[in-house]
């Protein structure tokens, strides 16, 4: 795995113990769409009330469900341009491949990490056996903009597999999975062009987690099951809190029964963005440049 640090990645440091918890500015609930093939995903956004919590562009969860033998579908070769891309399986298992040449089945706990930059073509599929025997599936993808000088990067790909990926255990009831970033002395393994964290936050009943981050960075918490609360009141599955920026630090917490979180926080580019499905550029002229340059077979081209 290419480890050579882009940026500084955000860090979550211990601080006072009285300075102030950061309040919840808006409750967004999700809404429900097929994907691919016609895959379903729960996506909190980009909607129309909420277009993105600048970085991040997109927050898409596939699953938890058991899929019948024949029901799994996946994404046909389709391009990105202009962003980066974080696929996570929590279960299941899925095949990547892309134009510039890699190939990679993933398993539980695997994530890819893919700066699409300049321009590729990419494939998601269901294995042979789960599109076969059937099975469980629930993996995330999340989008995380670029800003406009590294919209031209080369496109590169990064793996990392449950070994490489740091689970930390609280001491108040939490098991925190370090995507990326650093917080409670992990750090995650990607190399990453915008300053983020990412942790999948296991939390038992009554257990809590706390973060910190830096002032002016965004920060949201996205439920991926059961029900956790902020200190502002309760979080449904499927529901993302906003954080605000009255506070340096910030707590979730699954007061009657065990959850799981999804924790994003963020530098804000703070650049216009136009964007068109899979293309994410700062003008409508880029826009028009990119779809031309797929088109014309410039990003590259998967044979299935």
């Amino acid at each position: 795995m290419d480890t050579t640090a882009v940026t500084t990645a955000v860090t979550t440091a211990a601080t006072a113990p009285d300075a102030p918890l950061r309040s919840t500015a808006r409750v967004v609930a999700p809404f429900h769409t097929l994907e691919g093939e016609g895959f379903p995903v729960r996506r909190p956004f980009p909607q129309a009330e909420l277009p993105l919590v600048d970085p991040f562009l997109m927050v898409d969860q596939v699953g938890p469900h058991v899929l019948g033998p024949g029901e799994a579908k996946g994404a046909p070769p389709h391009p990105h341009r202009g962003f980066e891309t974080i696929q996570y399986v929590i279960e299941g298992a899925m095949e990547d491949i892309d134009s510039e040449g890699h190939k990679r089945v993933m398993n539980p706990g695997e994530v890819q990490w893919l700066t699409a930059g300049s321009g590729l073509v990419h494939l998601a599929r269901p294995t042979p056996e789960l599109l076969t025997r059937g099975g469980p599936q629930h993996l995330l993808q999340i989008w995380v903009n670029l800003p406009a000088r590294l919209k031209g990067t080369p496109p590169r790909v990064q793996y990392g597999s449950p070994a490489d990926i740091p689970t930390v255990a609280t001491g108040e009831g939490a098991e925190l999975t370090v995507i990326t970033g650093s917080t409670h002395g992990v750090t995650g393994p990607f190399a990453t062009h915008t300053p983020v964290l990412v942790v999948h936050a296991r939390l038992a009943a009554g257990g809590r987690a706390e973060f910190t981050v830096p002032a002016g960075h965004n920060a949201m918490l996205y439920v991926l099951s059961g029900t956790a609360a902020t200190p502002d009141g309760a979080l449904p599955s499927g529901h993302l809190a906003i954080l605000g920026q009255d506070g340096d630090r910030f707590a979730v917490s699954a007061p009657e029964a065990a959850a799981e979180v999804l924790v994003l926080a963020g530098e804000p580019i703070g650049e216009p963005v136009a964007r068109s499905g899979p293309f994410v550029m700062n003008t409508d002229a880029e826009l028009h440049q990119a779809q031309l340059d797929y088109q014309r077979g410039l990003m590259g081209r998967i044979e299935v």
